[in-house]
């Protein structure tokens, strides 16, 4: 099960990051992240899949390291779209209860000085996040969780939605 579990996150991040970027000599089309940095002019298949599976491309972008520059491949919206996906499973459980590792990160992709409202917000707000028909489908729970962030003024002034 974890065999399939991490090829599945595996393919998931390289459809997403096929589709989401385009050719860059300073990056490759693996990107910016650590497998860049490993594998500098090397083979993109493996970059990509080290930056997808070691969760540095979406550290990189939000923190600015690993050569990920606000004119880099993939934007902020891109980040949260491939952390959503690479987390989903996590994030369903987390946002039920308004805690965890894998919220707060996601919190910082939305650049909240405080984590606090938002994870309350989000418990606050599960089942309009999580409906039946965006529990099999990321994308779709994602622009739920932006609507939803929407709505509360304090989240609009802490973070960056």
């Amino acid at each position: 099960m974890k065999k399939l579990t991490l090829i599945s996150t595996i393919g998931i991040s390289m459809i997403l990051l096929a589709s989401q970027m385009s050719a860059a000599p300073k990056y490759g089309m693996a990107g910016c992240g650590l497998g860049t940095l490993v594998l500098p002019g090397g083979n993109q298949v493996l970059a990509a899949t080290t930056n997808g599976t070691a969760g540095s491309q979406t550290f990189g972008i939000t923190t600015g390291t690993s050569n990920c520059t606000a004119d880099g491949v993939a934007q902020k919206e891109h980040a949260r779209e491939i952390y959503v996906h690479m987390n989903f499973d996590s994030l369903e459980q987390e946002m039920a209860a308004g805690k965890g590792e894998k919220l707060s990160n996601l919190a910082t992709l939305f650049e909240c000085k405080s984590g606090v409202r938002f994870n309350e917000v989000v418990k606050e707000n599960y089942s309009r996040i999580f409906t039946e028909e965006s529990k099999a489908n990321p994308s779709l729970m994602l622009s739920n969780l932006h609507e939803t962030l929407e709505k509360d003024q304090t989240v609009k002034n802490y973070c960056k939605i």
